[in-house]
Order: structure tokens, then C-alpha cells, then sequence
């Protein structure tokens, strides 16, 4: 066990932080993008991800990537989630993470102004209020966990049996095939208002 979780998976460039504070963060932005990646497998037309800041344990040291660094950073055994979403439902989501001061997303982006989410963006074009979107996260969450807002009463759902960890791991080793390290930035997906 100890020779797995010491084995090498990929590489970061430098260290992924995270924060509780801020609305966006290196390693909030690493774990959505993943967490991205593995909704993508499970169905194709998923477009937006979400985790929350409680939910990613520890930071991502520069340097090599091992597995027991991802089981660090998920230490649960939480699940991969679709849901089908409505306009309306991803509005109020929108309106939780900007009242919570931001929380780990990919595939959508917006800004926070007096506690409220303005300029919603799903894959760079305004959310349109006739249609529903499919959004990928893990059991815990769309069971209500983290008092979450918008995510509880889906459309559709979909659970799957890929724990978020092995998704993690799959996610840097996939990258590492490609001669990619992990390079996550703060891109302003999240951007508060003053």
C-alpha cells in the first residue's frame, strides 16, 4: 500500500494553494477541471462542474505528484454525480457560490457584486433561461451536502461508481501521457465586484 501511494502520477509546475477565503484558487481550479473531465466521460454534453472549498483537503505540493497526494486532497470516498439542471436552478447555484464568496468551478464563470452573481456565463455564452444544463459533482454534494443552494432537485440525475479520487488520479495521468504537467491558473472564472 505504501509502495502505491508513494508512486509518481504526474508532475505540478509549482504548488497548487487553497483557500477559504478567496474566491478562486489554484488547487479549487485543479480539482474542478478534473472534476470536469471525469463528468465529460460519463456524458459528453456535461458543461459545467462544481466542488466546494470544504471539500479539498490539502494543497497540491510543486514537483511530483504522487497517489497518496490526491488521497490527501480527497480523502473521501465520495462519488461522481450528472445532473440536469435548469436555468432556474443554475441561477440560485450561481447565487450560493457568489454568497459564499466563491467555490471551485469549470465551465462557467461569474461575477459577484453585493453578494449576488451577475454576468453568468455557461462555456462563454449567457445562460439561457429555456434551457437546461448538465452539470458534474459528487454524491456528497448533490445530496445537499455543504448546505449546497440550486443542485438538490434536478431534472436528471446520474450517479456513477467512479470515486472522485480515482477520477483525480486518472485526470494527472492522462495529462502526464500527454507530456502535459499541471499548470492551473487563476483565470477569473470567479471575480468579485467592489
Amino acid at each position: 500500500m505504501e509502495k502505491e501511494m508513494n508512486r509518481t502520477i504526474g508532475y505540478s509546475t509549482y504548488s497548487l494553494n487553497k483557500s477559504r477565503v478567496d474566491a478562486e484558487s489554484l488547487a479549487g481550479n485543479f480539482f474542478a477541471e478534473a472534476l470536469l473531465t471525469m463528468g465529460k466521460k460519463i456524458d459528453p454534453d456535461v458543461q459545467m462542474a462544481i466542488a466546494t472549498k470544504g471539500g479539498i483537503r490539502s494543497e497540491v505540493q510543486q514537483g511530483p505528484i504522487t497517489v497518496g497526494s490526491m488521497f490527501e486532497l480527497m480523502p473521501f470516498e465520495n462519488t461522481v454525480t450528472v445532473l440536469e439542471l435548469s436555468a432556474q436552478d443554475i441561477t440560485v447555484l450561481a447565487d450560493f457560490i457568489a454568497k459564499t464568496g466563491g467555490q471551485p468551478i469549470a465551465g462557467f464563470t461569474l461575477k459577484i457584486k453585493d453578494n449576488k452573481a451577475i454576468d453568468l456565463r455557461i462555456g462563454n455564452k449567457e445562460i439561457n433561461p429555456n434551457q437546461s444544463y448538465k452539470l458534474v459533482t459528487y454524491d456528497y454534494l448533490a445530496n445537499g451536502g455543504d448546505y449546497i443552494e440550486g443542485i438538490t432537485t434536478p431534472l436528471k440525475r446520474k450517479d456513477s461508481s467512479i470515486r472522485v479520487r480515482e477520477g483525480l488520479i486518472d485526470y494527472v495521468q492522462g495529462l502526464t501521457k500527454e507530456g502535459k504537467n499541471i499548470e492551473t491558473k487563476l483565470d477569473g472564472r470567479i471575480t468579485i465586484i467592489k
